[in-house]
């Protein structure tokens, strides 16, 4: 009798907890169709973002970006900001500086680090400002464009590419100074060949080849002959003619630039060049200056499965090895390489292990110490405290869909995780290690920033993005969770249910993907992106899942992709829809996979070499052979077509047309210079010959992805595509 009465409780109290929910989510605001992709400014603005660009100005202060609350649309003013009191001041009142007609302080094209100096672009010249003596005055006076111009560190120089040549305006002897004079349309001095922008510099430089010292004294660049690269016609469709753009792209097996690397001296106005063999099939990137003007560089085989570190020697260009490194797949760049201040030594991050980790050596690349290890990853280093003898790095250690801030000792010992909250965390760490500034999120909790020490002790909180009408409108019920693949790898996932979510009912499924080699894209973090939510509303669940390879199972996982694109995400997405297809609540008549670039090369290959498992996809922008991307990126995974033809040939989605019996959209920029349209036009083909049929939409002059005008035609057509495939209609913008 008793049991009964407690039986009848939990279903009394189960019943009145399902009531309370449906009542919640009657009062709560449907997402249109409107908000979500044609008004997304004041969704941003709904959500309640709020808060400013910050950065430490020194270990007890803070620059912290403001408005005026009383004020609308009022500019934002840096103030500084006392970290342990919180009290503030202005820093710097932009709104006080009088400049000619035309410039704006916002719009300076490069400034000094103290605020004092500012750089313009106008009209293919450059201008100047020294606001401690409140001077404006015009540097260049000729037709040339001055490219990536960027001031010295002590902000009294300017250097500058102009008809692929190196400059340098020296500001106080009303100087300006040539470096090199061969610079053509195929030869750039301090200016990035493409692939370099793309695959090793990244496209954050906008093509910047040339690096200061930190004394202001002299530049280090490097210099491109793309002579020997092939070139590729993009073709523009506009006027009655039409016009062809020539883009020199490396494709996987071709040639790479001659590539030179020169240190220029401001007092001589000479160059010297560093002893590499121009013409050698190598990469160089990623030069560090030292104390004294002592300099570094790293040099990479064609393979990229060795790569060196250089000391030079700025007065005659001689090289000397100081570090090497090879794995039997590839390395990487060692992109945040840290000096010690004293030149008694560095800092590298290296995965040569399997996993990302610290490593002390001298200055005759000798090991010191290992500083960290085990199955776990260090994503980046925030701050070196030699004095102190600490290392503050970024990283995961329990889960890898979490991001952390850690400290630890020179010599390994004293680990200690100082962010404790679930999430994913970025963290500004004061200059000697006092402070730290931590934005954090997780999949339920939106962005905030709080003041911490590095003792453990909470400040203050500084921004949040979250406010009262964050509730006001039914959104997606969010899990993080993993798939077995089957193999023994447990694949994080995360996904996006109905907020009135029943089991008892079927729901279409879109797999969300990008799927390249340490790419993951699962993480417990908060998405401010409505889309999820919105197609939830509409009974679409939206799934995203990472592979063995994306960076979750560290470099060793990321190494079995090596010479084999496309089998492992396919095998690992495969495993995926096997477990959704056991889920009772799920219709597999209606498994989608959507990705742009790497996503699209998975997506296409989905619906053709796992046709039997995905039955419709938005395919864009994506590579469809291997053949087809550029040398740097494809040949790191791949090796040459010559030297791995049955990798190539597994891996290309023209492979596995034959087998196509889903519904897929396609659709390209037709002037992108990253993955040529080529690609899709290929892919097209292919569905053609074997009279398959299939939806392609191609974007007039849009790049890498597709941006304003067309933005939201594209998302239009993405979220057509998926109600007239999953839900049986058309879409009706007014009141969906």
């Amino acid at each position: 009798m008793k049991s009964k009465n407690i039986f009848l409780l939990i279903i009394f109290t189960a019943m009145c907890l399902f009531i309370e929910n449906q009542e919640l989510l009657a009062q709560k605001k449907k997402l249109t169709y409107k908000q979500v992709y044609e008004s997304g400014l004041a969704m941003r603005a709904m959500m309640g973002m709020r808060g400013g660009t910050i950065s430490w100005i020194d270990d007890e202060h803070y620059l912290e970006m403001k408005t005026d609350p009383s004020k609308m649309g009022s500019r934002p003013i840096p103030m500084k900001v006392n970290a342990e009191d919180g009290k503030a001041e202005i820093y710097f009142d932009n709104s006080t500086v009088k400049l000619p007609e035309g410039f704006s302080i916002d719009r300076a094209v490069s400034k000094s680090k103290d605020y004092n100096y500012f750089l313009f672009s106008q009209k293919n010249d450059l201008y100047y400002f020294n606001k401690t003596e409140n001077s404006f005055k015009q540097l260049t006076h000729d037709d040339a464009e001055e490219k990536i111009p960027q001031l010295s560190p002590d902000g009294k120089k300017a250097a500058y590419v102009k008809n692929n040549n190196l400059y340098v305006y020296d500001v106080n002897n009303e100087k300006e100074i040539q470096f090199t004079n061969d610079g053509t349309d195929l030869i750039y001095n301090g200016w990035a060949s493409w692939v370099y922008m793309e695959e090793i510099l990244g496209r954050s430089t906008a093509y910047n080849a040339f690096w200061w010292s930190p004394n202001s004294e002299m530049v280090c660049f490097l210099r491109f002959d793309d002579n020997p690269v092939p070139d590729f016609p993009i073709y523009h469709a506009d006027g009655q003619h039409g016009e062809l753009e020539h883009q020199r792209y490396p494709k996987a097996g071709d040639p790479n630039p001659y590539v030179k690397f020169g240190i220029a001296d401001i007092k001589t106005g000479k160059v010297v060049w560093a002893d590499f063999d121009e013409k050698a099939d190598q990469y160089i990137a990623w030069p560090v200056w030292l104390k004294d003007n002592k300099l570094t560089v790293q040099w990479m085989n064609r393979a990229q499965d060795n790569i060196l570190i250089y000391n030079i020697d700025v007065n005659n260009g001689k090289k000397s090895q100081l570090f090497s490194e090879s794995q039997k797949t590839w390395v990487e760049w060692f992109n945040d390489l840290s000096f010690l201040k004293d030149n008694n030594g560095f800092i590298l991050r290296s995965d040569v292990d399997g996993f990302s980790h610290l490593y002390l050596y001298d200055m005759n690349g000798k090991l010191k110490n290992r500083i960290t290890q085990g199955e776990w990853d260090i994503t980046s280093i925030n701050l070196i405290d030699e004095e102190n003898k600490k290392i503050y790095f970024t990283g995961w250690k329990d889960k890898s869909t979490e991001r952390h801030l850690f400290v630890v000792n020179f010599n390994g010992k004293n680990l200690r995780q100082l962010t404790s909250v679930a999430g994913t965390h970025t963290c500004s760490v004061s200059p000697s290690g006092k402070y730290y500034i931590d934005t954090y999120s997780n999949i339920t909790s939106p962005s905030k920033s709080d003041l911490y020490t590095t003792e453990g002790k909470l400040l203050r909180n500084i921004s949040e993005t979250k406010n009262q009408q964050n509730d006001e409108y039914e959104l997606a019920k969010v899990e993080l969770f993993t798939i077995p693949s089957g193999d023994g790898y447990e694949l994080p996932a995360i996904w996006y249910l109905p907020a009135d979510f029943d089991q008892n009912k079927k729901y279409p499924v879109i797999i969300s993907i990008y799927g390249g080699p340490n790419s993951a894209t699962v993480r417990n973090s908060y998405s401010m992106g409505l889309g999820n939510s919105y197609l939830a509303s509409k009974g679409i669940i939206t799934l995203a899942v990472d592979h063995r390879g994306s960076g979750h199972f560290g470099k060793r996982g990321e190494n079995l992709m090596h010479r084999n694109l496309g089998k492992w995400e396919m095998n690992d997405y495969i495993a995926a829809v096997k477990w959704l297809r056991k889920q009772s609540f799920i219709d597999s008549t209606k498994i989608g996979i959507t990705g742009g670039s790497y996503g699209g090369y998975v997506t296409a290959l989905a619906l053709t070499k796992g046709a039997d498992y995905f039955t419709h996809g938005i395919a864009e922008f994506g590579v469809m052979d291997w053949q087809l991307y550029d040398n740097v990126y494809t040949e790191r995974y791949m090796d040459t077509p010559k030297e791995n033809p049955d990798g190539y040939k597994a891996g290309s989605v023209l492979n596995y047309v034959n087998n196509y019996k889903g519904k897929m959209l396609i659709t390209h920029g037709t002037i992108d210079d990253n993955v040529h349209i080529q690609n899709s036009i290929q892919l097209v083909f292919e569905l053609e010959k074997l009279n398959k049929d299939f939806e392609m939409m191609f974007y007039p002059n849009q790049r890498h992805g597709i941006g304003m005008p067309l933005y939201m035609h594209a998302g239009k057509e993405r979220v057509k595509f998926w109600f007239r495939n999953f839900l049986g209609r058309e879409l009706d913008v007014n009141k969906d």
